[in-house]
């Protein structure tokens, strides 16, 4: 479908249910505890269970497995090692053939599943899996980055390379120079809702799969490599998750192959519900990455050069670390024009479990490295950071400011709006003179103020993914069924393109049904990932209702003898000159008639195009931007800080739902708060990861929010580019936003000396790390 073609003339400008802010679709159902997710499923007679057996090395070979005490454990059914698996032991979404679905003689982190119990109840098999006695010979093992580079730096995949201009000459004829390293740590997804999966045997090569997944399509296709089946044999279900942020984009795939060997191998039910615990060591995390970076500049502050290398710990198998550190590279710049700029990736292995997507996929590791630069200059030259960002930001388009590291051009810049607005509204000059009046005066307790912006592109990098199917059917009674490739994980992208459809119509959404994602109705679908949710989904379904509909109205226009130009949906009806009839009158008139009333919609992303070779290209078909403005105090003595006060102005174009993009945004905040202040992951010396569940990994709090949380989204905004209608995407951007609280924090330590030196806060800035930073600044 043409993008332009949702120009729709048929439907009066906002007189719909899109852009309206309705509520999400399952809203109650999550209130009321009545939503029902893949454990809620009435189980079949006969359904089994199974759990992990995990290995406690972190690197080493296995010499043996004895089961004899596993299988004589009541209801144990049968053990499944990766001797079991009917044609392939390999799940590498990258198509590396390095990420086994169990351990074969070879552990590579600790935790590491090597073998499944199948018993008939979950506590039985997770009871007999305790029982196995593995011997190991135990093999060197690298857990930090760090290390990993010291050691050889052995990478997972292909670096990236991204330049423009000479880097190296800049920097040796910049005025000011200087270098540094920033630590970003890792993060657990922590969904509420934990991997699972549920399958059931068919006839001949036929198994359902019902997987909490982002990605129905690759849990199909990695079902149907390892059993050996046609991709047709296999169909994935998804109706609602319980959270995935990324996490369940690749990590289902595990549990969706074991449950769906073991259903076919027995033939009966197999569900796997892995315990928080077992979830949380064996599946992946947001990466952590190490940045060396190089910052050439002047007395004023203006950006020369950049050289900066942003390593990853990506863990043992490559997943999709090679397009998460491309994505890191792609966002060091966020929104600010480096004339020369020379920058790397370096995907690191280590013997952990496998890092993999998360909210952001990389862009905001990218992002914060770029922050630390523009705060090392401002420190540098006593600025106020907000001085040196606005110096730096990117040009309009034909300024000579305003081609990216990646060589795309910045056209719909407005970060400077934003940022203009956002000052003003949140008083930011007034409020950091007070704070600077009180540090002055204050002994314990600092304050600190920050104002950043955020510059994120959207599409996937992987140009083959920019696309969407959907598939619409309208009724006699004039009620309306709409599928697409698309998952719902309680970001409302159900909703949102239910109101598409409405909109479409001019109907009422209650009048469309929204059913569950299933490859068996739309195949070949990519994951809802990278925000594209509702750009892509949005645009399918839209082009399957124009279809249906442009057939209604060459029918009425046949049936009344009048012309297309004198119909318009309007309000549940339909005006046919200057009659008016009613939406389900003229459906069924139109079915009597045997005019065809389903269709297929497709969308595939304009423009964009990559060459990862070269470094150049337009990966992404638009920028969202924002900006926010936090407040912090600390107590010099032990650390702890407040979060105050926070504004933020968001870009979601013309919002689709203002209500849920409100919700998304407030969401991501604070979920990217919990990334830079509280969420710390910390492997022992054995490689055992000890933050391993609620009691050891602290996520936000309802009580660590702002205290006082404005957010408003910039309602004058409109993507340039023909979105569904004119929107943009806002699952991801605004993650980003809570550096200014990371900032914020590093202005209240550096006040312990008068502001002469860069705290140099590493992520997550836990009390211990902001303590330790004003110990060290007072020490001088």
């Amino acid at each position: 479908m043409d993008a332009t073609a949702f120009e729709d003339k048929t439907v009066t400008p906002l007189s719909g249910p899109m852009h309206a802010a309705r509520r999400h679709d399952s809203a109650h159902k999550h209130v009321a505890g009545s939503a029902d997710y893949i454990d809620d499923m009435p189980e079949p007679a006969g359904t089994l269970h199974a759990a992990l057996g995990m290995t406690d090395r972190a690197h080493a070979e296995i010499l043996s497995m004895d089961f004899s005490d596993v299988e004589k454990a009541p209801g144990v059914v049968c053990v499944l090692t990766a001797r079991d698996m009917p044609h392939s032991n390999d799940i590498s979404p990258s198509h590396l053939d390095d990420e086994p679905v169990l351990a074969d003689g070879l552990v590579q982190f600790h935790g590491q599943p090597a073998f499944v119990v199948i018993a008939e109840t979950r506590d039985q098999a997770r009871r007999a899996a305790r029982l196995a006695k593995i011997d190991y010979r135990d093999l060197p093992h690298i857990i930090d980055p760090a290390d990993a580079i010291e050691k050889g730096g052995t990478l997972v995949t292909k670096p990236l390379t991204l330049k423009r201009g000479e880097a190296e000459t800049a920097l040796d004829h910049a005025p000011r120079q200087l270098r540094g390293r920033m630590r970003i740590g890792g993060q657990e997804h922590f969904y509420l809702e934990g991997h699972i999966a549920f399958a059931i045997p068919g006839e001949d090569d036929d198994v359902t799969v019902w997987s909490s997944t982002q990605h129905p399509s690759e849990v199909q296709h990695m079902v149907s490599h390892v059993l050996d089946v046609p991709s047709h044999a296999v169909t994935v279900q998804v109706r609602r998750m319980g959270g995935g942020f990324g996490g369940k984009e690749t990590q289902g795939n595990q549990f969706a192959v074991l449950a769906a060997v073991a259903a076919k191998k027995l033939n009966r039910p197999v569900k796997f519900r892995p315990d928080r615990d077992e979830d949380m060591c064996a599946t992946g995390k947001r990466h952590d990455f190490l940045v060396d970076y190089q910052v050439g500049f002047d007395d004023e502050g203006h950006i020369l050069a950049v050289k900066a290398n942003y390593a990853a710990r990506c863990g043992f198998s490559s997943d999709l670390s090679g397009p998460v550190t491309d994505r890191a590279l792609f966002h060091a710049d966020n929104a600010y024009f480096y004339p020369h700029v020379l920058l790397t990736s370096q995907p690191l292995k280590t013997n952990t479990v496998s890092n993999t997507a998360y909210r952001g996929f990389g862009g905001p590791q990218g992002m914060v490295g770029g922050e630390r630069m523009i705060e090392e200059v401002a420190y540098a030259l006593g600025l106020d950071p907000l001085q040196v960002r606005k110096r730096n930001f990117y040009g309009e388009p034909g300024s000579g400011r305003d081609l990216t590291p990646y060589h795309q051009e910045v056209e719909d810049n407005i970060i400077a709006r934003l940022v203009d607005e956002l000052e003003r509204d949140a008083d930011y000059q007034a409020r950091r003179a007070a704070i600077l009046d009180f540090n002055a005066k204050s002994r314990v307790i600092k304050k600190g103020i920050a104002l950043t912006p955020v510059k994120f592109g959207i599409s996937f990098t992987m140009t083959a993914f920019n696309q969407a199917g959907a598939l619409v059917h309208v009724y006699q009674d004039g009620s309306i069924h709409l599928n697409h490739g698309g998952t719902e994980m309680g970001q409302g992208l159900y909703t949102k393109v239910a109101q598409v459809i409405a909109d479409c119509f001019q109907v009422d959404l209650e009048r469309v049904k929204i059913t569950a994602t299933t490859t068996g109705k739309v195949p070949n679908t990519s994951a809802t990932a990278a925000s594209s949710g509702s750009d892509l989904n949005g645009m399918a379904a839209f082009d399957a209702a124009r279809q249906i509909k442009e057939r209604l109205i060459a029918f009425a226009a046949e049936r009344w003898q009048t012309t297309p130009d004198a119909i318009r949906f309007v309000a549940n009806h339909v005006e046919i000159g200057e009659e008016r009839v009613s939406f389900p009158d003229l459906v069924k008139q139109a079915y009597f008639a045997r005019v065809h009333l389903s269709a297929a919609g497709f969308y595939k992303t304009p423009k964009i195009h990559w060459n990862r070779e070269t470094g150049r290209g337009m990966p992404f078909y638009y920028f969202a931007y924002g900006a926010s403005c936090s407040e912090v105090s600390i107590d010099t003595l032990t650390g702890e800080y407040l979060v105050e006060r926070v504004d933020v102005l968001h870009d979601v174009g013309r919002s689709l739902n203002p209500a849920i993009d409100i919700g998304q945004v407030e969401g991501a905040f604070v979920q990217g708060m919990g990334w830079l202040t509280t969420e710390e992951l910390w492997w022992d010396d054995k490689g055992r990861l000890r933050t391993h569940a609620p009691s050891t990994y602290k996520i936000p709090l309802a009580s660590d929010r702002p205290k006082i949380f404005n957010v408003k989204l910039a309602d004058w905004s409109e993507n340039r580019q023909p979105t569904i209608g004119r929107s943009k995407a806002v699952g991801e951007p605004p993650f980003m936003l809570p550096i200014s609280v990371l900032e914020a924090l590093s202005m209240a330590v550096a006040s312990v000396a008068d502001y002469r030196e860069c705290p140099r806060l590493d992520a997550p800035a836990t009390p211990e790390r902001v303590l330790m930073a004003v110990e060290r600044l007072k020490r001088g």
